[in-house]
């Protein structure tokens, strides 16, 4: 036999265990002998305008890098500098002119291959009309 009415949702039942949970927001919640709450919580940035352009150019360019068969010092300064200002826009949306400034100076002295010159264009021209504004 149960009973509810207006006992605040509280139950008495017939030999059994009974918990009744109207609403649950932020948070893990685990049950039983052998239960597991796990919580993973994740931030999610907007890229500004043309930032976004730019962090799709520069992801690019780092895969590019990366299906290279030789690494120079060059290319690895390179893809450095890439993350940098990857890891920027990432967390905030936006890079400021210092990084941006050595990326685009690191990409003029880098002497491309056919297989990165589009994207390293790409990445020079986003980073070229960032600076402008």
């Amino acid at each position: 036999m149960s009973t509810g009415g207006d006992s605040g949702g509280a139950f008495e039942t017939d030999g059994g265990a009974h918990v009744q949970i109207g609403t649950v927001s932020g948070g893990s919640q685990a049950f039983g002998a052998h239960g597991k709450a796990e919580s993973t919580n994740y931030t999610v940035v907007t890229a500004e305008p043309g930032y976004a352009q730019l962090l799709t150019a520069v992801r690019t360019l780092r895969t590019e890098l990366g299906q290279q068969q030789e690494h120079t010092a060059e290319s690895e300064a390179l893809g450095a500098e890439l993350a940098v200002v990857e890891g920027e826009i990432a967390r905030t949306g936006r890079s400021g002119h210092g990084p941006l400034t050595r990326l685009r100076a690191r990409l003029e002295a880098y002497g491309p291959a056919a297989a990165t010159a589009a994207s390293v264009t790409a990445v020079t021209q986003a980073i070229t009309q960032l600076l402008q504004r």
